[in-house]
Protein backbone atom coordinates (compact mmCIF):
# COMPACT_ATOMS: atom_id res chain seq x y z
CA UNK A 1 0.00 0.00 0.00
CA UNK A 2 3.23 2.29 0.43
CA UNK A 3 4.37 1.78 -2.74
CA UNK A 4 1.35 2.19 -4.12
CA UNK A 5 0.73 5.74 -2.52
CA UNK A 6 4.28 6.59 -3.35
CA UNK A 7 3.25 6.29 -6.86
CA UNK A 8 0.02 7.97 -6.92
CA UNK A 9 1.95 10.87 -5.02
CA UNK A 10 3.97 11.22 -8.08
CA UNK A 11 1.36 11.02 -10.39
CA UNK A 12 -0.57 13.86 -8.78
CA UNK A 13 2.50 15.64 -9.17
CA UNK A 14 2.98 15.52 -12.59
CA UNK A 15 0.91 17.99 -14.55
CA UNK A 16 -2.29 16.10 -15.78
CA UNK A 17 -1.60 15.51 -19.59
CA UNK A 18 -4.89 15.62 -21.99
CA UNK A 19 -2.96 14.82 -25.10
CA UNK A 20 -3.09 10.85 -25.20
CA UNK A 21 -2.85 7.57 -23.44
CA UNK A 22 -0.72 4.37 -24.39
CA UNK A 23 -1.23 0.67 -26.12
CA UNK A 24 1.10 -0.81 -24.94
CA UNK A 25 2.57 -4.02 -27.10
CA UNK A 26 3.97 -6.61 -25.28
CA UNK A 27 6.40 -9.27 -26.27
CA UNK A 28 4.46 -12.30 -25.08
CA UNK A 29 1.42 -11.07 -27.46
CA UNK A 30 -0.82 -9.25 -24.83
CA UNK A 31 -1.18 -5.41 -24.89
CA UNK A 32 -1.69 -2.94 -21.82
CA UNK A 33 -3.79 0.12 -22.10
CA UNK A 34 -3.23 3.51 -19.82
CA UNK A 35 -1.08 6.33 -19.30
CA UNK A 36 2.18 5.96 -18.23
CA UNK A 37 2.24 8.17 -15.71
CA UNK A 38 6.20 7.56 -14.69
CA UNK A 39 9.26 6.32 -16.12
CA UNK A 40 12.26 4.60 -14.62
CA UNK A 41 15.13 3.33 -16.62
CA UNK A 42 13.92 -0.25 -16.44
CA UNK A 43 10.22 0.26 -15.60
CA UNK A 44 7.16 1.94 -17.14
CA UNK A 45 4.03 2.60 -14.23
CA UNK A 46 1.10 2.83 -16.11
CA UNK A 47 -2.01 4.04 -14.69
CA UNK A 48 -5.23 2.22 -15.53
CA UNK A 49 -7.66 4.28 -14.37
CA UNK A 50 -8.54 2.19 -11.34
CA UNK A 51 -5.09 1.03 -10.69
CA UNK A 52 -1.07 1.89 -11.13
CA UNK A 53 0.76 -0.92 -12.47
CA UNK A 54 4.57 -1.53 -13.53
CA UNK A 55 5.76 -2.94 -16.94
CA UNK A 56 9.36 -3.86 -16.88
CA UNK A 57 10.34 -1.88 -20.34
CA UNK A 58 12.11 -5.39 -21.36
CA UNK A 59 8.86 -7.04 -21.70
CA UNK A 60 7.22 -3.59 -24.35
CA UNK A 61 8.09 -4.22 -27.86
CA UNK A 62 6.45 -0.98 -29.04
CA UNK A 63 3.93 2.01 -27.61
CA UNK A 64 1.10 3.39 -29.39
CA UNK A 65 0.14 7.22 -28.40
CA UNK A 66 -3.37 7.44 -28.71
CA UNK A 67 -5.55 10.78 -28.82
CA UNK A 68 -8.57 10.00 -26.43
CA UNK A 69 -11.06 12.04 -28.54
CA UNK A 70 -10.25 10.54 -31.79
CA UNK A 71 -8.87 7.24 -31.25
CA UNK A 72 -5.88 8.49 -33.45
CA UNK A 73 -2.54 7.12 -33.43
CA UNK A 74 -0.57 10.21 -32.43
CA UNK A 75 3.05 8.05 -31.89
CA UNK A 76 4.56 5.48 -32.42
CA UNK A 77 7.40 4.34 -30.70
CA UNK A 78 9.78 0.92 -30.73
CA UNK A 79 11.38 -0.41 -27.60
CA UNK A 80 14.62 -0.67 -27.95
CA UNK A 81 15.55 -3.95 -26.20
CA UNK A 82 18.22 -6.92 -26.89
CA UNK A 83 16.40 -9.65 -25.19
CA UNK A 84 12.54 -10.16 -23.90
CA UNK A 85 11.58 -11.66 -20.98
CA UNK A 86 9.09 -15.18 -21.53
CA UNK A 87 5.64 -14.84 -20.94
CA UNK A 88 4.37 -17.49 -17.96
CA UNK A 89 5.04 -20.85 -19.41
CA UNK A 90 4.51 -24.09 -18.07
CA UNK A 91 6.84 -26.36 -16.96
CA UNK A 92 8.10 -29.30 -19.54
CA UNK A 93 10.71 -32.13 -19.96
CA UNK A 94 14.42 -31.17 -20.95
CA UNK A 95 13.70 -33.01 -23.95
CA UNK A 96 10.61 -30.94 -25.43
CA UNK A 97 13.20 -27.94 -24.38
CA UNK A 98 16.16 -29.02 -26.11
CA UNK A 99 14.29 -29.11 -29.81
CA UNK A 100 12.83 -25.68 -29.21
CA UNK A 101 15.52 -24.03 -28.03
CA UNK A 102 18.49 -25.67 -29.46
CA UNK A 103 18.84 -23.48 -32.69
CA UNK A 104 19.60 -20.45 -30.23
CA UNK A 105 22.37 -21.92 -28.94
CA UNK A 106 25.58 -21.52 -31.05
CA UNK A 107 29.22 -22.65 -30.84
CA UNK A 108 31.71 -19.72 -30.69
CA UNK A 109 35.64 -20.28 -31.93
CA UNK A 110 38.31 -18.19 -32.20
CA UNK A 111 41.63 -18.79 -33.54
CA UNK A 112 42.89 -19.76 -29.29
CA UNK A 113 40.21 -21.71 -28.42
CA UNK A 114 36.33 -22.34 -28.34
CA UNK A 115 32.94 -21.60 -26.48
CA UNK A 116 29.09 -21.12 -26.60
CA UNK A 117 26.63 -18.87 -26.58
CA UNK A 118 22.81 -17.88 -26.83
CA UNK A 119 21.07 -15.45 -29.19
CA UNK A 120 18.76 -13.39 -27.43
CA UNK A 121 17.65 -11.00 -30.36
CA UNK A 122 16.56 -12.08 -33.81
CA UNK A 123 18.87 -9.63 -35.14
CA UNK A 124 21.73 -12.15 -34.27
CA UNK A 125 22.99 -10.47 -31.01
CA UNK A 126 24.55 -12.95 -28.64
CA UNK A 127 25.59 -13.99 -25.32
CA UNK A 128 28.99 -15.70 -24.27
CA UNK A 129 31.92 -14.51 -21.98
CA UNK A 130 33.86 -12.36 -22.00
CA UNK A 131 37.15 -14.82 -21.51
CA UNK A 132 35.90 -16.89 -24.82
CA UNK A 133 36.39 -13.91 -26.91
CA UNK A 134 39.13 -11.98 -25.10
CA UNK A 135 42.25 -11.01 -26.86
CA UNK A 136 40.86 -11.85 -29.79
CA UNK A 137 40.05 -10.46 -33.53
CA UNK A 138 38.96 -13.33 -35.22
CA UNK A 139 35.44 -14.26 -34.08
CA UNK A 140 33.27 -17.41 -36.13
CA UNK A 141 29.46 -18.38 -34.64
CA UNK A 142 28.10 -22.05 -35.48
CA UNK A 143 24.05 -22.26 -35.72
CA UNK A 144 22.70 -25.56 -35.79
CA UNK A 145 19.41 -25.44 -37.62
CA UNK A 146 16.92 -28.14 -38.45
CA UNK A 147 16.14 -28.49 -41.75
CA UNK A 148 13.56 -30.16 -43.49
CA UNK A 149 15.29 -33.98 -43.42
CA UNK A 150 18.35 -33.07 -41.73
CA UNK A 151 20.62 -30.71 -39.61
CA UNK A 152 22.24 -27.96 -41.25
CA UNK A 153 25.44 -26.53 -39.53
CA UNK A 154 25.35 -22.61 -40.14
CA UNK A 155 29.06 -21.06 -39.43
CA UNK A 156 28.87 -17.20 -39.79
CA UNK A 157 32.30 -15.44 -39.69
CA UNK A 158 31.96 -11.86 -39.24
CA UNK A 159 31.32 -11.42 -36.05
CA UNK A 160 31.75 -8.05 -33.91
CA UNK A 161 32.29 -7.14 -30.40
CA UNK A 162 29.21 -5.01 -29.64
CA UNK A 163 30.13 -4.91 -25.47
CA UNK A 164 32.40 -6.53 -22.95
CA UNK A 165 33.33 -6.88 -19.26
CA UNK A 166 36.28 -8.58 -18.07
CA UNK A 167 35.04 -7.65 -14.29
CA UNK A 168 31.39 -9.48 -14.80
CA UNK A 169 32.82 -12.07 -17.64
CA UNK A 170 30.25 -11.22 -20.22
CA UNK A 171 30.28 -10.22 -23.68
CA UNK A 172 27.79 -9.04 -26.04
CA UNK A 173 28.13 -10.13 -29.87
CA UNK A 174 26.59 -9.30 -33.19
CA UNK A 175 26.21 -11.80 -36.08
CA UNK A 176 26.33 -9.88 -39.15
CA UNK A 177 24.34 -11.44 -41.77
CA UNK A 178 23.22 -9.60 -45.50
CA UNK A 179 20.05 -7.16 -45.51
CA UNK A 180 16.72 -9.76 -45.86
CA UNK A 181 18.69 -13.04 -44.16
CA UNK A 182 16.09 -15.24 -41.96
CA UNK A 183 15.49 -13.94 -38.32
CA UNK A 184 17.90 -16.38 -35.96
CA UNK A 185 15.42 -18.39 -33.17
CA UNK A 186 16.44 -16.64 -29.67
CA UNK A 187 15.61 -17.52 -26.27
CA UNK A 188 14.10 -15.82 -23.27
CA UNK A 189 15.30 -14.79 -20.21
CA UNK A 190 13.71 -15.48 -16.64
CA UNK A 191 11.53 -12.30 -15.16
CA UNK A 192 13.77 -10.00 -12.85
CA UNK A 193 11.89 -11.00 -9.52
CA UNK A 194 12.33 -14.27 -10.75
CA UNK A 195 13.57 -16.50 -7.53
CA UNK A 196 15.42 -19.62 -7.87
CA UNK A 197 15.02 -22.47 -5.03
CA UNK A 198 17.78 -25.13 -3.94
CA UNK A 199 16.80 -28.13 -5.62
CA UNK A 200 15.24 -26.41 -8.35
CA UNK A 201 16.02 -28.82 -11.75
CA UNK A 202 18.29 -27.32 -14.62
CA UNK A 203 19.65 -27.70 -17.59
CA UNK A 204 22.71 -26.62 -19.37
CA UNK A 205 23.23 -26.97 -23.64
CA UNK A 206 26.67 -26.11 -25.04
CA UNK A 207 29.31 -27.46 -26.60
CA UNK A 208 31.69 -28.82 -24.13
CA UNK A 209 35.41 -29.88 -25.93
CA UNK A 210 33.75 -28.36 -28.88
CA UNK A 211 31.18 -31.29 -28.86
CA UNK A 212 27.94 -29.28 -29.90
CA UNK A 213 24.72 -29.98 -29.05
CA UNK A 214 25.41 -31.44 -25.65
CA UNK A 215 22.88 -31.32 -23.07
CA UNK A 216 23.04 -31.83 -18.83
CA UNK A 217 21.00 -31.79 -16.03
CA UNK A 218 21.32 -30.68 -12.30
CA UNK A 219 20.02 -29.19 -9.78
CA UNK A 220 20.02 -25.77 -8.06
CA UNK A 221 22.95 -26.17 -5.01
CA UNK A 222 23.24 -22.48 -3.65
CA UNK A 223 21.09 -19.78 -5.51
CA UNK A 224 24.10 -17.10 -4.58
CA UNK A 225 26.95 -17.87 -3.84
CA UNK A 226 30.12 -15.58 -3.82
CA UNK A 227 33.49 -16.53 -5.53
CA UNK A 228 36.06 -13.67 -5.54
CA UNK A 229 33.53 -10.80 -5.50
CA UNK A 230 31.07 -12.67 -8.02
CA UNK A 231 27.87 -13.69 -7.28
CA UNK A 232 27.02 -17.11 -9.33
CA UNK A 233 24.51 -19.80 -9.28
CA UNK A 234 26.25 -22.88 -7.84
CA UNK A 235 24.51 -26.00 -10.21
CA UNK A 236 25.41 -30.12 -10.39
CA UNK A 237 24.78 -29.19 -14.07
CA UNK A 238 27.90 -30.34 -15.69
CA UNK A 239 29.81 -27.38 -17.14
CA UNK A 240 33.19 -28.38 -18.84
CA UNK A 241 35.61 -26.33 -21.13
CA UNK A 242 33.33 -25.45 -23.97
CA UNK A 243 30.37 -25.01 -21.53
CA UNK A 244 31.61 -20.99 -20.76
CA UNK A 245 29.25 -18.56 -22.16
CA UNK A 246 26.52 -21.16 -22.71
CA UNK A 247 22.79 -21.27 -21.18
CA UNK A 248 21.34 -22.41 -18.04
CA UNK A 249 17.55 -23.06 -18.26
CA UNK A 250 15.21 -23.89 -15.86
CA UNK A 251 11.96 -26.12 -16.99
CA UNK A 252 10.09 -23.12 -18.27
CA UNK A 253 12.51 -22.61 -21.00
CA UNK A 254 13.98 -19.28 -19.72
CA UNK A 255 17.63 -18.67 -19.05
CA UNK A 256 18.87 -18.28 -15.39
CA UNK A 257 22.21 -18.25 -15.82
CA UNK A 258 25.31 -17.97 -18.33
CA UNK A 259 27.43 -20.98 -17.39
CA UNK A 260 30.34 -19.67 -16.48
CA UNK A 261 33.12 -22.18 -14.30
CA UNK A 262 33.46 -25.15 -12.46
CA UNK A 263 35.92 -26.05 -9.65
CA UNK A 264 38.08 -28.94 -10.86
CA UNK A 265 39.94 -30.49 -8.08
CA UNK A 266 40.70 -33.95 -7.17
CA UNK A 267 37.81 -35.20 -5.41
CA UNK A 268 35.35 -32.33 -6.67
CA UNK A 269 32.46 -33.11 -8.47
CA UNK A 270 29.19 -31.49 -9.59
CA UNK A 271 30.53 -27.64 -8.64
CA UNK A 272 29.54 -25.37 -11.64
CA UNK A 273 28.91 -22.29 -11.53
CA UNK A 274 26.94 -19.92 -13.77
CA UNK A 275 26.08 -15.96 -13.61
CA UNK A 276 22.49 -15.02 -12.60
CA UNK A 277 20.49 -13.78 -14.87
CA UNK A 278 19.69 -11.13 -13.00
CA UNK A 279 23.49 -10.04 -13.73
CA UNK A 280 23.08 -10.52 -17.45
CA UNK A 281 20.00 -8.06 -17.57
CA UNK A 282 22.02 -5.43 -15.78
CA UNK A 283 24.75 -5.75 -17.88
CA UNK A 284 22.57 -5.49 -21.34
CA UNK A 285 20.62 -2.92 -19.96
CA UNK A 286 23.88 -0.51 -19.61
CA UNK A 287 25.84 -2.20 -22.26
CA UNK A 288 26.98 1.32 -23.52
CA UNK A 289 28.90 1.98 -20.92
CA UNK A 290 30.81 -1.86 -21.60
CA UNK A 291 30.81 -1.18 -25.41
CA UNK A 292 33.76 -2.96 -26.80
CA UNK A 293 36.41 0.02 -28.10
CA UNK A 294 39.70 -1.69 -30.15
CA UNK A 295 41.73 1.23 -29.62
CA UNK A 296 41.39 0.85 -25.57
CA UNK A 297 44.06 -0.96 -23.86
CA UNK A 298 41.25 -1.61 -21.26
CA UNK A 299 38.38 -3.05 -23.51
CA UNK A 300 39.49 -6.72 -23.29
CA UNK A 301 42.96 -7.08 -25.48
CA UNK A 302 45.07 -9.32 -22.89
CA UNK A 303 48.95 -7.55 -22.57
CA UNK A 304 51.85 -9.56 -20.97
CA UNK A 305 51.95 -8.01 -17.76
CA UNK A 306 55.28 -6.36 -17.10
CA UNK A 307 57.95 -7.71 -14.57
CA UNK A 308 58.11 -6.91 -11.22
CA UNK A 309 61.18 -4.89 -9.74
CA UNK A 310 63.00 -6.67 -7.36
CA UNK A 311 64.09 -5.88 -4.13
CA UNK A 312 66.24 -2.89 -4.23
CA UNK A 313 69.88 -3.53 -2.78
CA UNK A 314 71.71 -1.24 -0.26
CA UNK A 315 75.22 -0.49 -0.58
Amino acid sequence: MLKLAKIFALFMGVVASASAFHLIELESGGAVRGEIVLERPQIYYVDLGYDVIEVPKASVKSLLAVDPETGAVVETAEVSTLYSLSAAQRDQPVREWVEQLGEAVGLIQTPTGLGSGFVIHEEGYIVTNDHVIAGENKISVTIFRQGPRELEKVTYDNVRIVAASSELDLALLKIETEEGAAPFKVVSLAAVDEGLREGQTVFAIGSPLGLDRTVSQGIISVANRVIGGRLYLQTTTQINPGNSGGPLFNLRGEVVGVNNMKIAAVGAEGLGFSISSRVLKSFLDNRDAYAFDPRNPNAGFRYISPPKAGPSKKD
